[in-house]
């Protein structure tokens, strides 16, 4: 009898699934996935069928919603940006990229501010309204504040933690999930810079939905964004009112629809300036596509 479940980790040949029963069962891959280029990937919605004796084995996978390349990993439904409060300083730029590499393959982005117990008002101010967009959440993973609506957010989700090292995201997780004992980065005194901890990929069940702690800089998108695209990756953008020419970047054109926004402080600034570097970024990486 087949079994669905959950690809939660993968050693050699063998996998832990977690079935709907909520039990983890190690299974073994079928021959035939070597033949046919299949490689099961944690995340991977799959079928299992239990054996009289031995391992079970795993003989499906279902059809991908999405998959991250590094870490490997499928059918995503969240990504939560964590930047610090506090130290280091929050990289804005990664953060908006990060959105948009989630967006890309229609996986939901949710910033979240750790190390609100020792927030510099400055960064809370610039968090609070730059992504006020987006479901936004503050946590303190030492005092536990904000947890509770964290975990509401993870419940029955397939969800990765992503951004700069030394923000707290293995910090976060052990709060959650005290048995995962996850080393946690140290900010350097010289530099601010954290040393990045994550080894390899792995789902934890959590909440009737599981978690990862990923690298901070290794979900972008290499794909060259179309201006449509682009501006689709920005909530903001559906209060603007009709550019005036199709395919309208917002930088110098007459007749913007998106530069209104900005006066009406529905666009923040920051946010502005930081799409135009990614903008041109594109723009400049569309020009040079068949070199």
């Amino acid at each position: 009898m087949m079994e669905s479940g959950l690809l939660l980790k993968g050693i050699g040949s063998f996998y832990e699934v977690l079935t709907e029963s909520g039990e983890i069962v190690t299974s073994k891959a079928r021959g035939a996935f070597r033949r046919e280029g299949l490689v099961p990937t944690v995340g991977d919605r799959v079928r299992i069928e239990r054996k009289e004796q031995g391992y079970a084995q795993l003989c499906e996978i279902l059809p991908r919603r999405n998959l991250l390349v590094r870490p490997p990993v499928a059918n995503v439904d969240q990504l939560l940006i964590v930047v610090s409060a506090s130290a280091p300083e929050p990289d804005w730029l990664l953060v908006d990229r990060l959105i948009i590499s989630a967006k890309r393959m229609q996986i939901d982005p949710v910033p979240v501010l750790n190390k609100i117990d020792t927030a510099d008002e400055t960064i809370v101010k610039t968090f609070l309204s730059d992504y006020a967009a987006f479901p936004i959440l503050s946590v303190s993973a030492e005092t536990g504040e904000g947890l509770d609506a964290l975990r509401a957010r993870l419940a029955g989700k397939v969800s990765c933690f992503a951004g700069q090292s030394a923000v707290g995201k293995s910090s976060i997780l052990n709060a959650l999930i005290p048995d995962l004992h996850l080393e946690t980065g140290v900010l350097s005194r010289k530099t601010d810079r954290g040393r990045h901890t994550t080894r390899h990929a792995e789902l934890w069940q959590y909440e009737n939905g599981a978690v990862m702690d990923t690298p901070g800089f290794s979900m972008f998108e290499t794909e060259i964004l179309e201006q449509e695209e682009l501006d689709a990756c920005y909530p903001e953008f559906k209060n603007a009112f009709p550019c005036r020419f199709p395919g309208c970047m917002h930088l110098s054109e007459p007749d913007c629809g998106v530069k209104p926004l900005l006066a009406s402080g529905e666009l923040k600034q920051g946010r502005y300036e930081r799409y135009r570097e990614i903008a041109l970024d594109y723009q400049t990486r569309r020009k040079h596509r068949y070199d």
